[in-house]
């Protein structure tokens, strides 16, 4: 083993596990960090916080006073928790979280100071925005930019630093964040669903989105990650041959956690319970090294920054226990890679879950018409959606035969799809009698016994109903959520609206209310029909099947992105109110940028790699085995010791065939990359990047593996998969 490596190895033979104090319960420690409802109402009068309820609960406006009021009990908690600093905690469109620290201390005179924090401070704040990612909305020099709290998420506290979740928006008023647009496709969706939910319990004054998201990581030992420059930079190995035992034996998943790794689990979950997060679920995964862990389900928004919080976190307590997250979606050639399922439903202030099946047929009716428009809102969006999971590193996973293809298709399960289907038949033209409503009503009524864990889970399919929630398994695990819950509360809302519209115009024109909801379910199953899919979706003929039934088949990022600049998907968000025209052309701009940085990035360093680490390895270990042909034909004569180096000519003329591929490949990417740079259109260089540049990386790679498998293990300057998968 080479003598890197082999350091890095003896480190990690060394490690002992972290002990980590368990006296305390979880449950004492829950929300400990949280500036949540109960402290409010410990720290603040109570008509103020009634009236900062009524801000978080209804979205009505704090006017200064209150703000005042609600800073200084802020700040009061803080320093009782030890904060020195505040911070407005905000997610720009990097994809990660930032924050600019200001202290509390303020002088007064001399040799005098006190702790200060107001309202302004609390409710607006203008951090430099002048290099955060903006899509051309502004100049580079303008570098004004304004974060605004936003009261529906609590603030808590990191180490000494008060954080305040805010929105994060230009001096002109455009979105530069996620938060902001998640925050109104949420306020769409819930107008949207109050409105239908009419039809059924008007009672019903509210209507929460909910997600509950699985995350997947791996854990690599810190001295094996830094002897891999490819791991530090771009959260993936570049290089490296499959190891003989990956995840064949399936004994990973589910397994037994090892002590070093459980005892992280517990460091960082109770870390995580303090920030209200409620982690209640970790289990090894499918790979070696592989992990997941997932909360209880909760509010969109909420869940949201509470994920965003996490892998933070994952990566803060890795450190502490020497180890290092990879979120990167695909981090190692020919094991699973990771996803980070969203599991979203609609949930009322009533507390019934919209999209679990009822007791009765009139809440079974309620239940089918937003199944059913649930899965129209995918059938007419499936690209929009497929876009918002685009990423570089996504674009390795999916269709990858371990995560859904990148076909959008709903699965529902045999039992849903023969209900469907009873509904669209049975449904007669004209007005319909009152024994043809008990008969549908009937129907419908025996959907309980039908569900009741009668549906397989389909883990092929990237939108699955899985009982009474809706599984989107495709979003990248290193993906803020934010990202693919923003475009499907968005087009939740547009159908529900539409539903809406039309069943009144039924009712207008003479049916009853019944006959005008089931007679429009009928319509909206006829029209999404071709979107369900019950079969395995890693097969070819699903492929086939889908180009026939007209399902788009959007295999890379640049494709995908396409979309954002279709009218009628400018027309579908600037008409609920969630991105106007400019942001989403800002938008789709910065995501062909961060797809193109991502390419080159790996590229330059596949390039530094092959220069000089893997060339120098193979010259070296060559000329070691010319030195031996030499040396036995000195001994042995000419003729004998050529005889008795057939084996290590072999070796090296296989050495020299994969170095001299290796390096043309690489000198290759290296030209197509620089023609790609003196492409304008941001379009036409990301294309170029994926056809061109990122199709010399196969290549270059498979030469470089063949060679890890030829040259000498003490020479081989990497750590091998071997090493970073199999240490504790």
């Amino acid at each position: 083993m080479a003598t890197k490596r082999l350091k890095a190895y003896q480190d990690v033979l060394h490690r002992e596990p972290k002990m980590v104090d368990s006296s305390e319960k979880l449950s004492d420690l829950y929300c400990s960090n949280v500036f949540h409802k109960e402290v409010m109402r410990e720290y603040l009068p109570s008509d103020t916080f009634k009236q900062v309820m009524k801000a978080i609960d209804l979205g009505d406006q704090l006017d200064r006073k209150i703000a005042d009021q609600i800073a200084l009990a802020m700040k009061d908690w803080a320093i009782t928790k030890g904060a020195t600093h505040y911070t407005h905690w905000f997610q720009p469109l990097t994809g990660a979280t930032a924050e600019k620290h200001d202290a509390f201390f303020n002088p007064i005179e001399a040799g005098k100071a006190i702790e200060r924090f107001d309202g302004d401070m609390l409710v607006q704040q203008e951090p430099d925005a002048s290099s955060f990612p903006n899509g051309g909305i502004r100049n580079t020099f303008e570098a004004r930019g304004y974060t605004a709290w936003d009261p529906s998420s609590p603030a808590f506290i990191i180490g000494k630093t008060l954080c305040i979740p805010t929105i994060f928006i230009s001096y002109t008023g455009e979105s530069l964040d996620f938060k902001m647009p998640l925050l109104k496709a949420l306020h769409a969706v819930d107008s949207a669903a109050v409105s239908v939910c009419k039809l059924f319990d008007k009672n019903v004054s509210k209507v929460n989105a909910t997600l509950g998201w699985e995350q997947e990581y791996f854990l690599i030992d810190q001295a094996l990650f830094n002897a891999r420059p490819d791991l530090m930079l771009t959260g993936r190995a570049l290089f490296g041959h499959a190891p003989a035992k990956g995840q064949q034996l399936d004994d990973h998943y589910f397994g037994s956690i090892p002590d070093r790794i459980s005892a992280y689990m517990r460091d960082f979950e109770g870390e995580a319970i303090k920030l209200g997060i409620p982690v209640t679920t970790r289990h090894n995964e499918v790979a070696p090294n592989q992990f997941e862990c997932a909360p209880m389900f909760e509010e969109c928004n909420l869940a949201n920054d509470h994920n965003l919080l996490l892998m933070d976190l994952l990566e803060k307590v890795a450190r502490k226990h020497n180890f290092r997250v990879l979120l990167h979606e695909k981090p190692f050639a020919g094991v699973n890679g990771s996803g980070k399922h969203n599991n979203w439903s609609l949930s009322t202030n009533t507390g019934v879950n919209l999209l679990s099946p009822g007791k009765n047929p009139k809440s079974n009716l309620q239940f089918l018409t937003f199944f059913v428009n649930t899965i129209k809102a995918i059938h007419d969006n499936a690209d929009l959606l497929r876009a918002a999971i685009a990423s570089a590193g996504n674009d390795h996973r999916l269709g990858a035969n371990e995560a859904p293809p990148a076909i959008i298709s709903v699965f529902i399960g045999s039992q849903l799809s023969s209900a469907l289907d009873n509904l669209e038949k049975n449904i007669k033209a004209g007005k319909m009698t009152p024994e043809d409503k008990t008969e549908l009503k009937l129907d419908i009524g025996k959907i309980p016994q039908i569900l009741l864990d009668n549906t397989d889970r389909n883990r092929t399919s990237p939108f699955a109903f899985t009982g009474n929630k809706f599984e989107f398994r495709a979003v990248g695990s290193a993906s803020n959520c934010s990202s693919a819950m923003i475009v499907l509360n968005t087009i939740i809302a547009k159908q529900l609206k539409e539903f809406r519209k039309s069943v009144d115009s039924r009712i207008k024109g003479g049916d009853g209310k019944d006959e005008a909801i089931l007679k429009e379910l009928q319509a909206i199953i006829k029209a999404s029909k071709k979107i369900r899919f019950e079969g395995n979706g890693y097969g070819d003929e699903w492929v086939r099947e889908a180009e026939k039934r007209g399902l788009s088949n959007l295999k890379d990022t640049p494709r995908a992105l396409k979309i954002w600049e279709d009218s009628k998907v400018i027309s579908l968000f600037e008409e609920v109110g969630v991105l106007s025209k400019v942001e989403l052309a800002a938008r789709q701009e910065i995501e062909y940028e961060n797809y193109i940085l991502k390419i080159q990035i790996e590229s330059r360093l596949m390039w530094d790699i092959t220069q000089s680490y893997l060339i120098p390895a193979a010259v070296e270990y060559q000329n070691k085995l010319i030195q031996n042909v030499q040396g036995l034909k000195s001994v042995l004569g000419d003729k004998s010791g050529l005889k008795s180096s057939v084996a290590q000519i072999d070796l090296i003329e296989s050495i020299s065939n994969h170095l001299n591929s290796m390096k043309s490949a690489s000198d290759l990417m290296l030209e197509e990359r620089k023609k790609a740079n003196k492409i304008d259109d941001i379009e036409e260089k990301a294309i170029a990047y994926c056809d061109k540049v990122k199709a010399c990386f196969d290549t270059i790679r498979y030469h470089a593996d063949k060679l890890e498998m030829l040259i000498d293990d003490e020479i081989w300057p990497l750590p091998k998969f071997r090493e970073l998968l199999f240490t504790r």
